[in-house]
């Protein structure tokens, strides 16, 4: 900001004040996180309309010396947002505030610090055979990662401190402090809109299925969209309330919105940040388009956060909810982060469905057990949750690396596709270890438990090559290293 005011392009802002000014303070954060702030002050300005659409932002070399930072992280910031469409840009030409935001009601802790075969990825079987060597199947992170010692520390603190009243019926949307915990905790990881008051406590991403799914049937839907490859349980679970599925096709963007618009359904469930099983993220443009869509028609989307955490190569892509908190339900849970076992996940809900869904809550279960709610509340305010993550991150990356190392090594040719994230990839082994069915089989007789992607959608490409869905997550690289040798001696290579 110059030290009139003024900024060159500068849009006034409340009182007519320079719109750039509300970034200052981001700009003053400590270096370490100065980053992040001056994300989340960007991304907040659009949400809050104080930089509305179509307005065009300050070059990165102004802002940057406006506001006395480096022009890299502005750039980084104008990427981040670019990529979770808030903003939209074009090379030479500028950028500018975009289209697909719509505002929503931010409750007071915005600034406050599925069993494992339910989400995607969730494994069918909890252990392997008897003659399984080698278990790639995706879905299961590393259960020996959870940080047992801060755990029962958090749980004797909660058993020293927390009141006999507490102790009685909860409230169905679950206990105040954890719920405002998890607020903070999503608005500053996630880019969410987290209002506590709309955030509802239950069983992982499986139980907020069913519990949307429940209360669009009773609002007369009977069809619920699902990702074309996705998850199998999708559509499980929406089925066990009543609704049937429609497989939409996805491209290397996301889902395709001609056949969503033909489809004739009013709900869909998404895994834009990470797509499963492809490993896609959602393009900007894909998330705009949804959202229309969703708008246009008054539907709702429930967006399936199933490992938004784990992205290596840059900071994660912010959840599509933040973008219009009235038509997104976002789901998540600490299935991926710490174990499947606890069965704690959230829902942030729209208002319009939220007496709705606590509701269907109540009736269903009475709420989530009080005491692992509030060890969760302390583990995330004592910021051993962000710990965990940073831990998990860094073996899973590790991981990933020796899976990718491993398969160029043993099996030439092998494509892996998708972002570097989560706990699984996709890999497109050459034809002429295949054909595909002759390839499983082999490696079964190996001991190497595997999933094709056939397994998760409707198409079946006719090119002899095997695709893959490989999870990694549990394995430590020296088995990661044993099971692809295995497979290679299985099929010849």
């Amino acid at each position: 900001m110059t030290p009139s005011g003024t900024t060159s392009g500068g849009v006034p802002g409340p009182a007519g004040q320079p719109a750039w000014e509300l970034l200052l303070p981001a700009a003053g954060a400590p270096a370490r996180r100065r980053g992040r702030a001056l994300q989340e002050a960007l991304r907040e300005a659009v949400r809050s309309g104080r930089l509305a659409a179509g307005t065009r932002l300050p070059s990165t070399r102004e802002l940057a010396a406006d506001l006395g930072v480096s022009r890299g992280l502005v750039t980084e910031a104008y990427e981040q947002l670019t990529a979770e469409g808030y903003l939209r840009g074009e090379r030479g030409a500028g950028t500018w505030v975009g289209g697909a935001v719509r505002a929503g009601r931010v409750g007071a802790a915005t600034g406050t610090g599925g069993a494992a075969a339910a989400g995607p990825g969730g494994r069918d079987a909890v252990a392997g055979a008897p003659d399984v060597r080698v278990d790639f199947r995706p879905g299961t992170p590393d259960l020996s990662l959870f940080p047992r010692s801060a755990w029962a520390a958090a749980q004797r603190s909660v058993l020293a401190r927390l009141p006999h009243r507490a102790l009685g019926y909860p409230d169905p949307r679950g206990l105040p402090e954890l719920r405002g915990a998890l607020a903070g905790m999503l608005a500053r990881r996630r880019g969410v809109v987290a209002d506590p008051e709309r955030l509802v406590v239950c069983s992982g991403v499986a139980q907020a299925s069913t519990l949307l799914g429940f209360v669009l049937r009773a609002r007369g839907l009977r069809t619920v969209g699902v990702e074309d490859p996705g998850s199998p349980e999708h559509g499980r679970l929406f089925a066990s309330t009543g609704m049937e599925t429609v497989w939409l096709p996805l491209d290397g963007e996301g889902l395709r919105p001609e056949p969503l618009a033909a489809s004739g359904v009013r709900a869909v469930v998404v895994t834009p940040s990470h797509q499963f099983p492809s490993g896609i993220g959602w393009s900007a443009e894909r998330r705009a388009a949804l959202l229309d869509w969703a708008r246009t028609i008054g539907g709702y989307v429930l967006e399936d956060d199933y490992d938004g955490d784990f992205r290596y190569d840059r900071a994660p892509v912010g959840a599509l909810q933040g973008l219009d908190p009235e038509r997104v339900v976002y789901a998540g849970s600490v299935s991926k982060s710490l174990a499947p076992g606890l069965r704690l996940g959230w829902m942030l809900v729209p208002e319009a469905l939220l007496d709705e869904v606590v509701e269907r809550k109540r009736t269903m279960d009475l709420g989530n057990p009080v005491l692992d709610q509030a060890v969760l509340a302390e583990f995330v305010t004592r910021g051993g949750y962000d710990r965990q993550l940073r831990h998990c991150q860094r073996a899973y990356r590790e991981r990933r690396d020796a899976l990718l190392a491993a398969l160029a090594a043993r099996l030439p040719g092998t494509e892996v596709s998708g972002i570097a994230a989560g706990l699984h990839v996709i890999a497109r082994v050459p034809a002429r270890f295949g054909p595909p069915e002759r390839f499983l089989a082999r490696a079964a007789e190996a001991g190497v438990a595997l999933r094709s992607l056939e397994e998760y959608g409707t198409a079946r490409p006719s090119d002899g090559d095997v695709r893959l869905v490989i999870g990694y997550a549990h394995l430590s690289p020296s088995a990661v290293a044993e099971g692809v040798g295995l497979l290679a001696g299985a099929v010849g290579a």
